[in-house]
């Protein structure tokens, strides 16, 4: 048989609530929404852009990022870094130092067209090798 939960507080005051004063408004909790709340941290994730509030995850302080690109996506950038003056074109081999463009690593993905030759500070196997098949150099810095 169900039991009817109104029927356990007939006869009390306050029906579990406390004292007579609490429930009666927002203000017994805090105020609605994030009224009252001085954070210091709201104000600076919205200088800074972000929409959340709190952190997340985990960092691994051994780990660092390294910046990549891959070989196609320089060899389909590689005429227009020549116009905007961030690479070289000498006998029809597109010299490019990807130190400059804050690049330091090239990965293997994509197709290589023009005769590329590339300083950076590491490369990927199949990176080396198609560069090298299309007539240009891998350079390490």
């Amino acid at each position: 048989m169900p039991t009817n939960t109104r029927s356990k507080y007939r006869g009390t005051r306050t029906c579990g609530g406390g004292t007579h004063k609490n429930r009666r408004g927002a203000g017994n909790r805090g105020g609605r929404g994030r009224a009252g709340h001085r954070d210091h941290r709201w104000s600076r994730f919205l200088l800074a852009g972000q929409v959340h509030n709190g952190k997340n995850g985990f960092v691994n302080p051994g780990q660092t990022k390294v910046s990549v690109l891959d070989v196609g996506e320089i060899d389909q950038v590689a005429e227009f870094l020549v116009q905007a003056g961030f690479a070289e074109e000498e006998s029809g081999v597109i010299a490019i130092d990807l130190a400059d463009l804050g690049i330091e690593k090239v990965l293997g993905s994509g197709q290589v067209t023009h005769a590329l030759k590339l300083t950076a500070g590491s490369y990927s196997a199949q990176a080396k090798d198609k560069i090298e098949a299309a007539g240009g150099q891998a350079l390490t810095v």
